[in-house]
């Protein structure tokens, strides 16, 4: 699916924080990044996103099919992935475990696998 954006966002490494709202974040004075490209016409998707320093974050990214930058749950909406990778998830938010990433002090490449609607109440690869 070539359409759409990918957003990925950087989070404290703690179920508090992970996926909290970015301006209440930014105003604590917590760790929150935001990266948005377009998905390429082809290849792989990358990008970059820079963390403060070498150290543990949640990571997660959403596939904004309609790039109304909001999630939509539907069976055609949207895709996740977070940093730990998981084979699918359920109806309720995440825990940090499933978007911790440790950063070294130089470029650490991440692979990310989305996930997108497959069940009533679950998410996971397309097949």
């Amino acid at each position: 699916d070539r359409g759409g954006t990918i957003k990925a966002e950087l989070y404290p490494a703690n179920d508090n924080d992970f996926l909290a709202d970015d301006n209440i974040l930014i105003n604590a004075g917590k760790t929150f990044r935001r990266v948005v490209i377009d998905v390429p016409s082809s290849g792989n998707v990358q990008l970059c996103i820079r963390a403060p320093s070498a150290g543990t974050y949640g990571l997660s990214l959403l596939h904004d099919r309609n790039k109304d930058r909001k999630f939509d749950k539907g069976f055609s909406g949207d895709g996740v992935g977070f940093g730990g990778n998981p084979a699918s998830l359920g109806p309720s938010k995440p825990r940090i475990a499933i978007g911790r990433v440790v950063t070294s002090g130089g470029v650490t490449p991440v692979n990310v696998r989305m996930l997108y609607r497959s069940g009533l109440l679950s998410f996971a690869p397309i097949k």
